[in-house]
């Protein structure tokens, strides 16, 4: 496994990064034990998760299973960086009472305690907004934030699904007050969703963020989904299915499988592989159900995208073009 400098700490993180949203709704317990011990056997040591998965009547429940395994000893709570997350509730549907979500400083004191006792540790290396608030001031939040380093409960704070602009406020307040701000920004970023390269990857480039990408394959619409129909019978589903209606999104994923297929490298592998030649990309987040899911996404480490391949894949994925920057007088 490779590994990289997590933004501005010094922590060694790998290059990929094992996603849990389907630990309990998916994959039981067991399995998903089976799966995080492949994964540490491999070398990924950077788990995460949120409070919130397990969704629904079983939110808490990802954070659970991630504790049991922990509980099972041999050293894997030491040898993972564990990231979690705050903002929904956690209340039943109908049962949400002021206070109970979002980042004021009274639900974080909560959410961080509720997740310390449900993944059985007495910290969090990276506690990240899962959204932005727009009405708690950031003061307020790094308030609160500030107190949970100096409790030891957390190590570093970051962010996902922040616009640029709220990385920067949010690490220009943090410098006022003398803290360390985000170290880490979880962003939508795959080969055919390329608008972070306009201003959130610049800007997490230019305060020193670690980009840790989620749903690289967007959806699976990445990967091979087309094939998989011709070959196996198997339907597109879910998000894959609705963008596969659109004539032009399928003509798009058609060639983009044949060029592949052209270069004889598999889809899924090769999105995975896209995002670390990507400047600034820290690793993407993979969430397998299967070990045999894993199995790939760690073959996508060690694959090696020629020139060539690269510049076809930008032929069929253009992405947005340069940032606003780039035309200034």
């Amino acid at each position: 496994m490779k590994y990289t400098q997590l933004g501005r700490t010094g922590l060694k993180v790998s290059r990929l990064v094992l996603g849990t949203m389907n630990f309990g709704p998916q994959t039981d317990e067991a399995g998903s034990h089976a799966i995080m011990d492949a994964a540490l056997d491999a070398g990924i040591n950077y788990v995460d998760t949120a409070n919130v998965y397990g969704w629904g009547e079983n939110k808490g429940r990802t954070e659970e299973i991630i504790g049991s395994w922990f509980a099972r000893g041999g050293g894997r709570r030491e040898k993972t960086v564990l990231a979690t997350k705050v903002y929904g509730s956690m209340s039943r549907e109908g049962e949400t009472w002021p206070n109970e979500d979002k980042l004021s400083a009274l639900n974080i004191r909560r959410a961080v305690d509720a997740s310390l006792t449900r993944l059985g540790t007495d910290h969090i290396d990276i506690y990240q907004f899962h959204h932005v608030d727009r009405l708690t001031p950031f003061d307020e939040i790094w308030q609160a934030i500030d107190v949970l380093i100096q409790q030891g409960k957390i190590l570093y704070a970051g962010s996902s699904n922040f616009p640029g602009y709220k990385i920067a406020q949010a690490n220009e307040t943090a410098a006022r007050r003398g803290a360390v701000g985000l170290v880490s920004e979880q962003c939508l970023y795959n080969l055919f969703e390329r608008r972070a390269e306009m201003e959130v990857i610049p800007a997490a480039q230019e305060y020193g963020l670690g980009v840790i990408p989620w749903s690289p394959l967007h959806g699976g619409l990445l990967g091979g989904v087309i094939k998989k129909q011709v070959e196996g019978g198997r339907r597109a589903s879910g998000r894959a299915a609705d963008s596969l209606a659109d004539t032009a999104v399928r003509a798009r994923i058609q060639a983009y499988e044949d060029l592949l297929d052209k270069h004889g490298v598999e889809p899924g592998e090769a999105a995975l592989a896209w995002l670390l030649t990507r400047p600034g990309v820290t690793g993407p987040i993979v969430g397998p159900r299967t070990a045999e899911q894993l199995e790939s996404a760690l073959r996508a480490v060690e694959l090696e995208l020629s020139d060539d391949l690269l510049a076809g894949l930008d032929e069929v994925f253009p992405g947005p073009g340069p940032s606003p920057e780039a035309f200034a007088w």
